[in-house]
Parts: C-alpha cells; sequence; structure tokens
C-alpha cells in the first residue's frame, strides 16, 4: 500500500495505482474535468502509475498548466490532421502558447482558408474518436531511424540534440499518429470539445532567418463551446484594437520597406504623444532626483569588450566593420550603461555622492529577427527610459524601492497598471556561458533580490534563463490584445559591472569599495508604450495625451472669426492641440469625421455661440452635453489635462 496526500487528506491506495483512477475514486467530475496532475510538484500524465508515498494534485483547465497541456494536446490533433490529409508535409513543433497553440509545418503548398476548413474538419473527426494518448520511450538510435523512416527531418534534428544527454526520447501516440514530445498531455483527444483554427503565417525554423520559412498555424482550444465563443468575440474585439491597425488607420505610425523591417516611421500624431510621454516622465524623474545624461548611439568595441556585451550580445548588435579585423570597429549601442558608466569615472566619488541616479531618454538599436518583430512591440530601434543608480549597500533596498514605486507611479497614471504582472527573472545555472560571474556572486545578488521583493511584498513568478548576463532583475510584464506577454519595465540589481569598469567611492572608514548598481525603466520602451496605449484605449487617448485635443467646428463660414477667437482664448491658456475644421462641408459630417478620429471633444459654434460667446460641447464617447461659456470649458479641460484623467 502507498499513502497518497491529496490536499489535507491522506489516503491508502494499491501500488501501481495511476492518477486518473485515484482521480476516479475521488470523484467522477473531478476525474472528467481534470487534464494533468502534479506528483510532488512535478507535472505529470493522469496516466502515470504511482509506487511511492508522494502528494498528488489534480489540474483542470483553470490551472495554467492545465490549460497548457490541454492546448498541446490540441497541437497534437492539428498535426495528426495535417498528416492524414497530406502524408508529404513535414512536421516541425507545436506548443502551446498564451490563448492557444500553434504548429509549424513545412509544406510545398499554402494553408489556405479552404485548406484550414479541411484541417478543421479533420481535427473533428479525430476529437469524436476519442484516441487514447500513451507516452512511450526509445533510444536517441531506435528514435532517430523512427523519425528518418517516416522522413520527419526536423524531428530528427530535434532528436539529435536531446541525444548527447543520453537520455531515452518520449514519443506520445494517438491512433496511427506518433509525435515526439516530452509532454504531458491529457488522457485522450476526446476532450477537446472546442477549437478554432484562428491564422496561418510565416515562421523561420527555430527562428533564425537563415532557416528555411515554415507556415505556422495558429489555433485555441477550449473544453466547452462556449468558452471557445466567449473567446471568439474577444478575439473581434483585439482585432478592432490591435495596434498594427488601428495605430496606422488613425495615423500614427507607418513603415516602409526601402527603409527596413522594425524600423517604424512616426507619424506627426504618434510623434506628439511620445514627445509628451518623454516630457512627463523626464521631470517626474527630476523631481525625484534623477540626472539627465546625453551620451553617444555609438561606440567602439572595446567599451562592448569591458561591458561583456561584445561576448555575450554580439549577434544582437549592428556592427559598423568587420568584427574580426584588427582595425577600428565601431558598434550602435543596444544600451546605455557603459555608456553612463562613464560619466559616474569622470572623477573620483565618495559615499557622500551616493546614491547618484543617471537618467537618459536612449536611443538604442538591437538586431532582432525578422520573425519577431511586430508593429511598434517589438522593433530594431527604439527610445526607451533608461536609468543608471549607483549606491551603497545599505542604500540598495530603499533606491529598489523607489525604482519601483516610480514605475508603479508611471503605470498607474496611463491606466496600464491593472495589466501587469511581475516576473523575477534568474539566470540558469545548466547554461553558465551565457553569463558573466561566479555561481557564488549570482546566488548573492539574486538572494539579495528575492529578500527585497519579499520584503516589498511583490507578487511574482521566478522565470530561470531570463535574467541579464550581469544580474537579476523585475521584469514587470503586460499583455497586448491578442494575449501575447512582453516585459515594459525592467529594474535589475548589477554587482559585477562595477568592478569591471573600475567604478569605486571611498566609504566613510577610508577604503574604496564597488558600488552595487540598479538598472531600471521607468516607463519601458515608448514605442512598445505607445502600441499598448493604442490597443488599451482602442485610439481615443486621455486629453492629456491626445495629438489632437479639440475640434473647433463652425457651422458657416459667417462663425470662422468666433472660431479663430476661442483657438486664441484656448493657446493663451496652454490648450495648443487645436484645430479648426474651416471646410464648407455639412455639420454632420464634420462631426462622424470627427468622432472617427477619436477627437476627445468638438466645440461646435453657430450663430448663438458666436454672439453669446459661447461654445456648444460635444464629448468623445458621450455627445452632446450641452452648451458652455469659453471660460467655463477652459477651467474643466484643464483640470482634466493637470490631473491627467482618464476617462
Amino acid at each position: 500500500m502507498i499513502n497518497v496526500k491529496l490536499r489535507d487528506d491522506v489516503r491508502q491506495f494499491e501500488s501501481g495505482i495511476t492518477a486518473i483512477e485515484i482521480a476516479k475514486e475521488i470523484s467522477p467530475a473531478l476525474c472528467k474535468a481534470c487534464c494533468v496532475c502534479r506528483i510532488d510538484g512535478e507535472i505529470k500524465d493522469l496516466k502515470t502509475k504511482i509506487t511511492d508515498d508522494c502528494e498528488v494534485e489534480f489540474l483542470t483547465f483553470d490551472d495554467e498548466e492545465g490549460k497548457k497541456a490541454f492546448r498541446h494536446s490540441a497541437s497534437h490533433v492539428l498535426a495528426q490532421a495535417v498528416k492524414r490529409l497530406y502524408p508529404e508535409v513535414k512536421l516541425a513543433i507545436g506548443p502551446a502558447v498564451d490563448n492557444g497553440f500553434y504548429y509549424d509545418f513545412d509544406s510545398e503548398f499554402s494553408f489556405t482558408p479552404d485548406v484550414l476548413e479541411k484541417i478543421e474538419a479533420e481535427m473533428k473527426k479525430i476529437v469524436k474518436e476519442n484516441l487514447s494518448i500513451e507516452k512511450y520511450e526509445m533510444t536517441p538510435d531506435e528514435a532517430i531511424a523512427f523519425m528518418n523512416e517516416k522522413n520527419e527531418t526536423y524531428k530528427v534534428e530535434l532528436i539529435k540534440e536531446h541525444a548527447s544527454k543520453g537520455e531515452n526520447i518520449s514519443f506520445y501516440k494517438q491512433g496511427e499518429f506518433d509525435e515526439l514530445c516530452a509532454g504531458p498531455h491529457i488522457p485522450s483527444t476526446g476532450a477537446i470539445k472546442a477549437f478554432k483554427l484562428t491564422s496561418c503565417t510565416g515562421a523561420y525554423w527555430r527562428g533564425n532567418e537563415k532557416n528555411k520559412m515554415l507556415q505556422r498555424i495558429y489555433g485555441t482550444a477550449f473544453p466547452k463551446a462556449t468558452l471557445l465563443e466567449e473567446y471568439l468575440v474577444q478575439l473581434e474585439e483585439a482585432k478592432k484594437r490591435d495596434h498594427n491597425k488601428l495605430g496606422r488607420e488613425l495615423e500614427l505610425f507607418t513603415t516602409s520597406d526601402v527603409i527596413g523591417q522594425g524600423l517604424p516611421i512616426l507619424l506627426p500624431k504618434g510623434a506628439r504623444i511620445i514627445q509628451l510621454l518623454q516630457r512627463f516622465v523626464e521631470d517626474e524623474e527630476q523631481k525625484r532626483g534623477w540626472l539627465l545624461t546625453k551620451t553617444p548611439y555609438m561606440a567602439k568595441r572595446e567599451l562592448y569588450k569591458l561591458s561583456g556585451h561584445w561576448d555575450h550580445y554580439l549577434d544582437g548588435m549592428f556592427v559598423m566593420g568587420d568584427p574580426e579585423s584588427e582595425g577600428e570597429v565601431f558598434a550602435l549601442r543596444p544600451m546605455t550603461c557603459p555608456f553612463q558608466y562613464q560619466a559616474y569615472l569622470n572623477r573620483a566619488r565618495s559615499y557622500r555622492d551616493l546614491p547618484l541616479r543617471y537618467n537618459e531618454t536612449s536611443t538604442l538599436f538591437r538586431n532582432e529577427a525578422s520573425g519577431e518583430m511586430h508593429g511598434l512591440i517589438r522593433v530594431r530601434q527604439f527610445t526607451i527610459s533608461e536609468g543608471h543608480l549607483m549606491c551603497t549597500d545599505e542604500q540598495l533596498e530603499n533606491e529598489f524601492r523607489n525604482c519601483l514605486e516610480l514605475a508603479i507611479y508611471m503605470l498607474k497614471t496611463l491606466g496600464l497598471y491593472e495589466d501587469v504582472s511581475y516576473r523575477f527573472s534568474q539566470w540558469d545555472p545548466e547554461d553558465k556561458e551565457k553569463y558573466i560571474g561566479t555561481k557564488e556572486q549570482w546566488d548573492e545578488a539574486q538572494n539579495m533580490m528575492g529578500r527585497i521583493l519579499d520584503h516589498l511584498e511583490i507578487p511574482y513568478k521566478v522565470g530561470i534563463g531570463e535574467a541579464a548576463f550581469y544580474g537579476p532583475k523585475l521584469d514587470i510584464q503586460i499583455k497586448n490584445v491578442h494575449g501575447k506577454e512582453d516585459t515594459l519595465i525592467t529594474i535589475q540589481i548589477d554587482q559585477l559591472l562595477a568592478e569591471k569598469f573600475g567604478m569605486e567611492y571611498v566609504d566613510k572608514d577610508g577604503t574604496k569599495k564597488n558600488p552595487c548598481i540598479i538598472h531600471r525603466t521607468s516607463i519601458g520602451c515608448y514605442e512598445r508604450t505607445l502600441a499598448l496605449l493604442i490597443e488599451k484605449y482602442a485610439g481615443a487617448f486621455p486629453l492629456w495625451l491626445a495629438p489632437e485635443q479639440i475640434r473647433i467646428v463652425p457651422i458657416a463660414d459667417r462663425h470662422l472669426d468666433a472660431a479663430y477667437e476661442v483657438k486664441k482664448q484656448l493657446a493663451e491658456n496652454s490648450i495648443v492641440r487645436v484645430e479648426i475644421d474651416d471646410r464648407s462641408e455639412k455639420l454632420g459630417y464634420k462631426l462622424r469625421e470627427a468622432q472617427l478620429q477619436k477627437i476627445p471633444y468638438m466645440l461646435v459654434i453657430g450663430d448663438k455661440e458666436a454672439e453669446t460667446n459661447t461654445v456648444s460641447v460635444r464629448k468623445r464617447g458621450v455627445g452632446d452635453i450641452g452648451s458652455s461659456s469659453i471660460s467655463d470649458f477652459i477651467s474643466k479641460a484643464l483640470d482634466e489635462i493637470n490631473n491627467k484623467t482618464i476617462s
């Protein structure tokens, strides 16, 4: 007999019982709902046999790991359907992702909407067949021979990578379909009651543009049809809010093939919003003791060798010249830290100088893979609210708190805070070549940061392998309208680079010490922030951020003088983003156009308004809110602007 702990209850079972049999004994409803289980902290298939005392937790679609296994199983159903219909197509990979799954295929023909429809129909047959999903293993040699026989070259490549570890290779079988996979998976295909293939795009094998372009089919899956219907409604709303579509329609930004991918052009309206954000950030940082610097956009490779970027980030940099040559070679900066360190090194420092806070509105350059770039979310040239702070050990926690409070203030002001989550990004001790420093130095930095985060009561998830090459970081994560998560703001602790750069200060006892360094952003990348704001507000920006705040609409030409007088009075009160629609068009047409352009306020002027020095006010999203004196309207508008009101 074995003892199995189930939450707070411990029960006895015969050794060799499976997790799904235990679930069935507890409750048929639980057995039907659960997707996978956690046995002594490790995610496993429900068909896993239990032979020793352990703790078991059952995970349903409502749990993140349960949802992931469910959708990963749906990706296998997709691959099986494709192979049934088109045996010549080669399989690549098919993971679960945020809000769904995808599978990459190497096909000589295009997956058109008609083809996707046929694949969906075949997937329904596989679900209806309720095929049992079974795990089995092979030796690496057996697995390679098996996949070679099926002419699955991408699978062979993956197996060879795992073969070096000397471990057996796991497969999952459902019906006639065998798939290379580590799992876990749900017990059978019949649980996938509702699914939808949503799109098909190109994707390079392994995300490398030097490799072959494959076709990636995206889909999503749910255990109930009602959940799928709700998601598809959300998806339609997301398409309307997609910044890549809406930002172009509202003439905030554009792109050009002759300029290049990942190099967007901010049009006047988009550039104005970025300018407003930058002024807001720099003014707020100045209030909090940050000192503005302006550093070069490029440097000699010697600077990057000193910082470690040359050895650990070269593939992500734009280099001018042959990196292997002995002559002078320059590179565009991927981050500002080594430049601002030179400002610290400008003169000798004392403990009295610390904390020393440098901030900069930094334009950076990173050679992102073409398959990774998307609108304003991920680009090759971007601007960031970057800062580096040098302090003593004793000052570190308080300064970290101040950096976090600044970031939270920015997010709350922009209306983005409710959408964020936190990730404590740590190094991967199994991939030491990716980082500088010793295990002891990393343990010390991560333990220190963990204590700070716990003391500040920050609810975080751990991301192994997500740290910067020089230190751990707190990533403030945010999802776009499609559910994809990106990092918006980072706060990093660095105990390594100060010594490498010879950065010192004289302490109270006269000894020289290396300062602790905090790398941080306060609003993150401005382009990414603009993309998120477009999606958050569907282009209807708060009054203080709107590129055009007010549209004055005279009813007839005889009201133009009154309209220009109103514009003058607004300008005298610092409300300057105002336009007059002086075209000879009907009033309704002018108002509809202003509404489509999502302008916060429209001030209509006719005979009555011109005579009484008033305006008829129409508010975006509300409509006609009545007549107002110009002074009253100005007072209310200024209050909305100065308080950065989110309406």
